[in-house]
C-alpha cells in the first residue's frame, strides 16, 4: 500500500526546495555510462571479443595468401581466371543487396537480366584488353589468324546489338506497378558495370603487362590494410571518419608509413624474377624469359662523402621501379583507403554489415576488394603514363607489322626485304614474331 502510495501520490508543490530534491532524484536515477564506451566504444582496442576476431581474420588470410601465391606460380591466364571468378562473385553480392523477394515473385527471370548485361560489359571489355595477345597466339594458323582478326574487327558491333537486345528484353518485361523497381535494377546494375567491373578489369590489363603490376598493388593495398588494422588494435584512440567508426588516425598513420616502406623493398625482391617482371604478349602458359629492361637493372647511387668514415657501406644499389613503388605506395596508403570508405558508406545506406560472409573475418569478397579496385585503375593509368615507353622502338614495329598484315602480305614484305642485305636481320625478327616471341 506504502508503495502504491508513492507512486500516485501528488507532485510536490513546486518550491526551491523541492526542485533540488527532484534534480537529485533524477540524477540518482541516471545510468552511468559504461567506461568501455567513452573515447570511442566502437574502437578495436574496445572490443571484448577482438583477440577472437583478430585469430579467425588472420587464419583466413593466410589461407587466402597461399591459395593466391599458388595461382601466381601458374601464370598469367589463372590469375586472370581467378580475377573473374572474384567479379562474379562480387556483381553476385551486390546484385542481391538491391533484389526484393516479393517483387521477383512477380517477375520471374528478370534476374537474368542482370547477368546478361554483366556479361556482355565482361566480352566487351576483355575483348579490348585481350585482343591483339589472342591474335598474337594464333598467328601460327592461318584459318584461325584470319577468324580471329575477323571477330575483332566486328567485336564493338557485336557487343552494341548484344546490348541493344538486352535492351530491347528489359523494355518487353516492363509490367505494370513494378515500372519503379525495375528501372531501379536496371539502374543498380549500370552502376555496378561502371563502378565495380570496369574498375576492377584493369587488373587484367596490369597482368599482360608483367606480374609485377599486379602483385606489387595488390600486396600494397593489402599490407596497408593489414598494418592499419594492427596499428589501430592496440594504439587506435582517435576515430578517423564517422562513415567507418572502427577506422582511427592511428592506424592510418602507421599503416601509410608501413605501406611506403613495404613498396620500396616489395620492389627490389619481384624485381628480381623475370617470371614477374616480363610482360606476356599472348595467352599462352609457358615459362617466360626477356631482357628484363632498365627498369629492373640495378642502380648504383654513392652516399655523400661528408658521411663518416666508419660507415662500412659507400653506396646502395637500386633498381629504378623501386622509385615508381614509393609512389604507387603513397597512393595504396593515402587514396586508395577512400574505396573502402566509399563502401563503408554504401553499406550504411543499406543497413547492412558486411556485403556477404564468403570469408570468415573478412565479410564478402567485395568488403575485401573495395580499395583493390581504386588501385588497380591507378597502377593502370600509372603504368602507361609514367613506365610505358612512349616511342616506336622496332619491337613495337615489328608487332604492328604482325598484328596488322595478313600472310600474303607478310610473304610479300619477305621477298622485298631479302632484296636488301640489311633487311636480312627483320625477317628474322618477323619471324620469330609469326611463330610466337613467348614461346615457353
Amino acid at each position: 500500500m506504502n508503495m502504491m502510495q508513492k507512486q500516485h501520490s501528488p507532485p510536490l508543490p513546486s518550491t526551491p526546495t523541492n526542485r533540488i530534491r527532484q534534480r537529485r532524484r533524477a540524477k540518482s536515477l541516471e545510468v552511468l555510462p559504461d567506461p568501455s564506451k567513452l573515447n570511442g566504444g566502437n574502437l578495436p582496442v574496445h572490443d571484448q571479443n577482438k583477440y577472437r576476431s583478430m585469430w579467425i581474420r588472420t587464419h583466413s588470410s593466410l589461407w587466402m595468401l597461399g591459395g593466391v601465391i599458388l595461382i601466381l606460380y601458374l601464370g598469367h591466364l589463372y590469375i586472370c581466371a581467378m580475377v573473374v571468378v572474384i567479379q562474379i562473385l562480387m556483381a553476385s553480392e551486390l546484385f542481391h543487396l538491391r533484389r526484393r523477394v516479393h517483387e521477383d515473385k512477380q517477375l520471374p527471370g528478370f534476374w537474368l537480366i542482370n547477368w546478361y548485361f554483366f556479361f556482355t560489359a565482361m566480352l566487351y571489355v576483355y575483348g579490348r584488353i585481350l585482343s591483339q595477345h589472342l591474335v598474337n597466339t594464333v598467328t601460327s594458323d592461318q584459318f584461325f589468324y584470319r577468324l580471329v582478326n575477323s571477330l575483332i574487327k566486328y567485336h564493338m558491333v557485336i557487343c552494341y546489338f548484344l546490348y541493344t537486345a538486352g535492351m530491347v528484353w528489359f523494355i518487353l518485361t516492363l509490367k505494370k506497378k513494378m515500372y519503379k523497381y525495375q528501372f531501379g535494377q536496371y539502374a543498380w546494375t549500370h552502376m555496378i558495370l561502371i563502378v565495380v567491373f570496369t574498375q576492377s578489369s584493369f587488373t587484367v590489363a596490369n597482368i599482360f603487362e608483367g606480374i609485377f603490376w599486379f602483385v606489387l598493388p595488390a600486396f600494397l593495398i593489402a599490407t596497408n590494410d593489414v598494418a592499419a588494422y594492427f596499428f589501430g588494435f592496440f594504439f587506435g584512440r582517435t576515430p578517423l571518419i564517422k562513415l567507418s567508426p572502427k577506422k582511427t588516425w592511428e592506424g592510418f598513420i602507421g599503416g601509410s608509413i608501413a605501406t611506403v616502406v613495404s613498396a620500396f623493398l616489395l620492389a627490389n625482391i619481384l624485381g628480381q624474377f623475370q617470371w614477374l617482371t616480363c610482360p606476356r604478349k599472348d595467352l599462352s602458359t609457358g615459362w617466360l624469359n626477356c631482357d628484363p629492361g632498365p627498369l629492373f637493372k640495378p642502380e648504383y647511387y654513392c652516399f655523400p662523402i661528408w658521411l663518416p668514415e666508419w660507415i662500412p657501406w659507400k653506396g646502395v644499389s637500386v633498381l629504378p621501379v623501386q622509385w615508381h613503388a614509393l609512389c604507387l605506395g603513397l597512393f595504396a596508403s593515402i587514396i586508395a583507403p577512400f574505396g573502402g570508405f566509399f563502401a563503408s558508406g554504401l553499406k550504411r545506406a543499406f543497413k547492412i554489415k558486411d556485403f556477404g560472409d564468403s570469408i570468415p573475418g573478412h565479410g564478402g569478397f567485395t568488403d575485401r576488394m573495395d580499395c583493390q579496385m581504386v588501385m588497380a585503375i591507378f597502377a593502370y593509368i600509372y603504368f602507361q603514363s609514367f613506365v610505358l615507353p612512349q616511342t616506336n622502338s622496332v619491337e613495337m614495329i615489328l608487332d604492328q607489322i604482325v598484328r596488322n598484315l595478313s600472310f600474303e602480305e607478310q610473304e610479300r614484305l619477305y621477298m622485298m626485304l631479302e632484296n636488301d642485305p640489311w633487311g636480312l636481320w627483320i625477317v628474322i625478327k618477323l619471324e620469330k614474331n609469326s611463330a610466337g616471341r613467348y614461346d615457353g
